[in-house]
């Protein structure tokens, strides 16, 4: 018998999108699913129509939810799933015909341990901004390349509904009992934390709704400084080690960020740019040295916050000469 796969879908002021996304779901090629929408409070009519399609389709089941916010939404509807594979939903998304069977193939193929994902598409009724189709691109790029985990530490490197992981896993990774934001973000570092590989499709398996209401462009929650709070965190949990200096490269907001958040942590640091104007500043009570200044650190760990292509490239040849290697001396942050 094929494995059920439970979709966990938090539900808030959707009503716009809910039925083309339910009707997504119901008309998959794999049939072995469940639903767990959970409505998170919403003021429209959103949890009627999720009324409607759980007595057309048993598949679907819906609660309210008891807490507020995602992460408690994710958290119900998990605690009411049974499926012994486990994906999440977004209610203003779409899934391609072929988006389950093709996931639960490819997990099925690798077992245990692995986190299936494949390439997505963002889709807006009025166009899709530069900045999202550049993360589009990036993603599909990482599944051509297979290089998730090389790049942890720019932007979340697994897209939130794009993945099918066994329970025992998810479980493994503590599933949904943090409350840090942002959740997804904060999920796909547990899994680089406890070792999970990533398998791919170069498949399209999910299209990603753009809109002005959608809750990543506007919630505090998804800001940039609760990323970089983010990468910090697991930074000094998983990469950081103590007994070498610390170094940031990057004069930019980023890196101004960046700063600010190790000075409020206590934490020593020097400060790198390669932008000859800057050297000899004194920035929050740093004063700005030289990139070449580092040659002559004693075995330093760097957080690159310089995103710019060319000054990328750069930069990488500059620390290939001098012997340093990505992710066990330097890291770039975005």
């Amino acid at each position: 018998m094929r494995p059920k796969v439970s979709i966990l879908m938090p539900v808030k002021n959707a009503e716009r999108y809910l039925d083309d996304c339910l009707n997504s779901i119901h008309q998959q090629d794999f049939k072995n699913w469940e639903l767990i929408a959970i409505d998170d409070h919403s003021e429209d009519q959103s949890k009627s129509i999720l009324q409607e399609w759980s007595e057309k389709d048993a598949r679907i089941i819906f609660h309210d939810n008891l807490g507020k916010g995602i992460i408690e939404a994710l958290r119900f509807a998990y605690s009411k799933s049974k499926g012994d594979l486990i994906h999440r939903m977004d209610a203003d998304d779409l899934m391609p015909i072929h988006k389950l069977e093709t996931l639960v193939q490819l997990l099925t193929q690798h077992g245990k341990g692995h986190v299936a994902t494949g390439k997505v598409k963002y889709f807006a009724e009025g166009g899709v901004s530069d900045g999202y189709l550049k993360y589009e691109q990036w993603l599909n790029d990482l599944v051509d390349h297979q290089n998730h985990w090389d790049q942890l530490y720019q932007e979340c490197v697994i897209a939130s509904p794009c993945w099918l992981i066994h329970r025992e896993d998810l479980d493994g990774c503590g599933a949904f009992e943090p409350n840090d934001y942002p959740e997804d973000y904060d999920l796909v570092f547990r899994f680089y934390q406890h070792q999970l590989k990533i398998c791919t499709t170069d498949q399209l398996l999910h299209l990603w709704r753009d809109h002005s209401e959608r809750t990543s462009r506007n919630h505090v929650h998804y800001q940039a400084n609760s990323f970089f709070a983010l990468k910090l965190k697991y930074f000094f949990q998983l990469d950081r080690d103590p007994k070498r200096p610390l170094v940031i490269w990057g004069a930019g907001p980023k890196g101004k960020r960046l700063a600010k958040m190790l000075k409020e942590k206590g934490e020593a640091f020097e400060w790198i740019s390669n932008n000859p104007n800057k050297h000899g500043k004194d920035i929050y009570g740093k004063i700005m040295q030289s990139y070449k200044a580092i040659v002559q650190q004693n075995n330093p760990q760097l957080i690159i916050t310089v995103a710019q292509r060319n000054a990328k490239k750069e930069i990488l040849s500059f620390l290939h000469e001098n012997g340093l290697k990505e992710k066990e001396d330097f890291w770039f942050f975005r």
